[in-house]
């Protein structure tokens, strides 16, 4: 088993949601059915027959609303794994907390629902006389109904045994590979759900967009292990949350920003991409032992770079050159717009940087010297202890 392969399977746990829920049909029978004279029903290798229900569906709605929660629960932080759900480990004993909660509501839920059972399927006659027989010989008992009732959930974490063949560990190492990518389409599903439902069409919205954003940023945060493209976008949405203002509707630039960022998530590849662009524009990491040979040596004249001045220029694609693009003709005009609106950003950014390291432009040139030994990390960390929870 390779190193990633266990690194990933030391900082996840396997959540299995095992919610069984009463379906409350059977299956239609010929003599079920009245039929006019000379009526024929087409033989069962050309069509079947479907269902006929026994009761109001409604009573059983609570029990797939408490599964969907659950789901829910473990989507917020973790990624479909195995017929379950991986889970950081730091975020498991929370999970547990709120599935106990969800056991308690089942087992009350299912509790009221024995309790009028009879009655519900008495009602359900009622309303259907005219089928009362069909629907009579079909219901199920009590007892039976109870045992198809049921909410649990179990926690474990998720090995591979010492003699395991290698073809076995060849299928789940591809199986942990494909969490990343099982992640970044659930992203895009909420994404895609977070433009429909609030961000199309809007001139302005309340705070209340803000809560998908943030809950995509703190599960891409919580699963970074999984790809290493996922730290930059982090970085992308923190950065843009940080600048919202803290009271009122919110429109105008901003609102474009959400929305840009917001068509960015909602497509896993330009997702991975623009992970993989930034960090591609970072400068690389010394060594720290270099960092000490060089000490050591005789200083040197900074050196002079020749660039162009900021002031008489606007246009700062050069500087991004293949971040968002890797030789493809983009999708549509929508996805243009989205990139374009960060891609802005970014140079606005880096405009700012530039002014910060006091360029002043020759009267005589378009050219001005700049030394190549500034640094503009010092606002990096301005925001990080803020809560950004809307």
């Amino acid at each position: 088993m390779s190193h990633e392969t266990q690194v990933i399977l030391d900082r996840v746990v396997l959540v299995k949601v095992e919610a069984n829920i009463y379906g409350a049909r059977k299956k239609l029978k010929k003599e079920d059915l009245v039929l006019a004279d000379g009526s024929k029903l087409p033989p069962e290798d050309l069509a079947s027959l479907g269902s006929k229900r026994l009761l109001d569906p409604d009573k059983l709605t609570v029990f797939n609303r408490l599964k969907k929660e659950a789901e829910r629960i473990c989507l917020r932080v973790g990624t479909r794994f195995l017929g379950g759900f991986a889970v950081p480990v730091e975020s498991a004993a929370g999970i547990t907390a709120e599935l106990e909660r969800i056991a308690l509501d089942f087992a009350a839920a299912k509790t009221e629902f024995i309790a009028g059972y009879d009655a519900a399927v008495t009602d359900w006659v009622v309303r259907h006389p005219e089928f009362a027989g069909i629907i009579e010989q079909a219901v199920d008992s009590v007892e039976f109904v109870s045992t198809r009732l049921s909410f649990d959930f179990l926690v474990v974490s998720v090995g591979l045994p010492e003699s395991l063949p290698p073809v076995d560990v060849a299928r789940l190492e591809s199986k942990i590979g494909s969490l990343s990518e099982q992640m970044f389409y659930e992203i895009s599903v909420e994404a895609n759900q977070l433009i429909e439902q609030s961000l199309l069409g809007k001139e302005q919205v309340t705070r209340n967009a803000l809560r998908p954003i943030r809950r995509m940023r703190d599960k891409l945060d919580g699963l970074g292990f999984l790809d290493h493209r996922v730290a930059p976008v982090v970085s992308t949405i923190d950065d843009l949350l940080a600048r919202i203002p803290t009271k009122g509707a919110i429109e105008g630039s901003v609102l474009q920003e959400i929305m840009a960022t917001a068509m960015l998530l909602s497509d896993p590849d330009k997702t991975r991409r623009h992970g993989e662009g930034l960090l591609a524009a970072q400068p690389p990491v010394v060594d720290d032992e270099v960092i000490e040979h060089a000490e050591t040596e005789p200083p040197t004249v900074a050196t002079t770079i020749i660039a162009e001045t900021v002031s008489d220029s606007h246009d700062f694609s050069d500087l991004f050159n293949g971040i968002f693009d890797d030789e493809i003709e983009p999708e549509s005009v929508s996805e243009d717009w989205a990139l374009g609106v960060l891609l802005d950003k970014s140079q606005a950014d880096a405009a700012t940087n530039d002014s910060d390291e006091d360029i002043k432009p020759d009267d005589q040139s378009d050219l001005v010297a700049v030394t190549a030994d500034g640094d503009d990390d010092e606002d990096a960390a301005e925001h990080s202890d803020q809560d950004y929870w809307f």
